[in-house]
């Protein structure tokens, strides 16, 4: 163990013996979820979750946002912009995939499906 976790550790066991960690909002409480996916390898979780604290997301997650929010639009889309915007979903899609994230799709009885969910 280094010499600042030891620190950490002493510091916490001195707030414990006084007392000065009872009684605080949540105790006894199961923690909250941890967010983010289980898929990001553990040294990478920390920079993640600053990055989301900070209002930052990963280039891949911004991708699926941009995909589903064009799909929302592709809905009511018609002639030159609705063959655009398929394009640039179709573009999205491929860049999903090779990073690993399902595509999406706006299309059939699961595109209604999605839209309707996503709109709440």
């Amino acid at each position: 163990m280094d010499i600042l976790a030891l620190i950490g550790e002493q510091r916490l066991a001195e707030a414990a013996e006084k007392g000065e960690l009872s009684n605080l909002a949540g105790e006894g409480q199961p923690l909250p979820e941890d967010d983010i996916s289980p898929l990001v390898p553990p040294e990478q979780r920390m920079a993640w979750r600053i990055l989301k604290n900070a209002g930052y997301l990963p280039p891949e997650l911004e991708a699926r946002r941009e995909a589903v929010q064009l799909a929302m639009t592709l809905a009511d889309a018609e002639g030159d912009a609705l063959s655009r915007g398929l394009k640039r979903l179709a573009l999205l899609n491929q860049r999903l995939t090779e990073v690993g994230l399902p595509p999406v799709s706006a299309e059939g009885a699961y595109g209604a499906k999605l839209l309707r969910r996503l709109e709440r």
